[in-house]
């Protein structure tokens, strides 16, 4: 003879669940390392939400067109406004950017590069994380900059 005993257990809406880990990220830049307002050494991502990885991109605007052949800047503008387009389709901004990669040709002004950058990314208390590359070349030699990024949007 077997007893078998039914437990019914109510599944609780979300808002009412205990909350088991807190959606946060936290932004660390621990004694003895560079303290840079332009950039975080680290960042850790913690609780329910999403993780975004953007491909890199470089200066071409929707009708496949170049913009800004042989200047930085403006192909930096048109990243950077590329980069914003992909986060606000997953329906964040620049405020969820974790990190960025980006790969410059050998010989182009870094600085011109972050100069443009800072208008979309602003002065923030807590910037992403940035890695800045030189490289011989990028897929097109049009291509002057290239940039990936990695976002994290948290479960209201």
């Amino acid at each position: 003879m077997y007893i078998v005993t039914c437990y019914y257990i109510q599944l609780l809406p979300a808002s009412t669940r205990p909350k088991i880990m807190e959606n946060k990220m936290e932004h660390i830049n621990p004694g003895g390392l560079l303290k840079n307002p332009a950039f975080s050494q680290i960042i850790t991502t913690q609780g329910n939400g999403k993780t975004i990885y953007i491909g890199g991109q470089n200066a071409v605007n929707e009708n496949r067109e170049i913009v800004g052949k042989d200047d930085i800047l403006q192909q930096t503008e048109q990243v950077m406004k590329n980069i914003e387009i992909a986060l606000k389709s997953c329906g964040v901004n620049f405020e969820n950017l974790v990190k960025l990669n980006i790969h410059i040709i050998q010989g182009q002004s870094a600085f011109g590069a972050f100069q443009v950058s800072q208008k979309f990314i602003g002065q923030k208390s807590n910037p992403p994380i940035i890695t800045v590359l030189y490289v011989a070349g990028l897929i097109n030699p049009d291509f002057l900059i290239e940039i990936d990024a990695i976002a994290f949007k948290p479960e209201k």
